[in-house]
């Protein structure tokens, strides 16, 4: 992430500027999209994974419920890449780097039903926390889209969780 420069000051082409914001005023909102973009990455592998290899009594619902959960995961992970883009950063990320910055690990081992759903649930708690962050370093900045954009992820993550909460009950 380098500032462009000319003549000791900051180029007013770029697209950041477009929007009001400078380069340092985004860094660290693109720290934290990149944070939740690998997080993102890695809980929708996961989920296909679940999704694929559910066995058990709870196959039909728990499949389709993985499927549902990795298709909004996706959408997300298309809009946060987008909204980097917007700050004039590419979000070019190897799976090395992915898992480098993800707080959520990938589930290797075979894993049951209702241990699925756990994981799902301890890893909707990173995706909260990251944007909770994420959306304080908006607010900071005074960046309402972004903030907004992930309010309305963390909407629906809170939904999710009460909903994978209950049916652990």
């Amino acid at each position: 992430m380098e500032i462009l420069k000319t003549e000791n000051t900051i180029d007013y082409n770029k697209t950041y500027k477009k929007l009001g914001f400078t380069y340092l005023e985004t860094a660290e909102i693109v720290v934290h999209l990149n944070t939740l973009l690998a997080n993102y990455q890695v809980f929708y592998n996961k989920l296909r994974n679940y999704h694929w290899n559910i066995e058990g009594p709870d196959f039909f619902e728990l499949h389709e419920q993985f499927e549902i959960e990795y298709n909004t995961v996706q959408k997300n992970i298309d809009i946060l890449a987008e909204r980097i883009r917007v700050f004039g950063i590419k979000p070019n990320f190897t799976l090395k780097k992915t898992l480098e910055l993800s707080k959520i690990e990938e589930s290797e081992e075979k894993t049951a039903a209702l241990e699925m759903v756990r994981e799902v649930l301890q890893d909707y708690e990173v995706l909260h926390n990251t944007m909770i962050s994420a959306i304080g370093a908006a607010l900071d900045t005074g960046d309402i889209a972004t903030e907004h954009m992930l309010t309305d992820f963390l909407r629906n993550l809170e939904k999710r969780n009460w909903m994978f909460t209950s049916f652990l009950k």
